[in-house]
């Protein structure tokens, strides 16, 4: 049985403290998640994505906001 991609958005906070899941935006529909790399030269996102896949289990991606805080992420 095949697992169908799932999409979702996230909400960065970068140069926190730690990377940890820290809620969810009812709002925005959106899960807020800080991330301990600086938001320069990609160093968030790819710190993003290693946190993402790690707490998923199974590889993600950002499929758009790559420059923004706000990102749609797809498993």
């Amino acid at each position: 049985m095949e697992i169908k991609d799932e999409i979702f958005k996230v909400i960065v906070k970068p140069n926190s403290r730690k990377n940890e899941i820290l809620g969810y935006d009812e709002g925005k529909r959106a899960y807020i998640i800080s991330i301990k790399e600086k938001a320069e030269d990609n160093q968030a996102n790819i710190e993003l994505i290693r946190f993402l896949s790690k707490m998923l289990g199974r590889k993600a991606r950002i499929k758009s906001g790559l420059k923004s805080r706000e990102k749609i992420i797809g498993t």
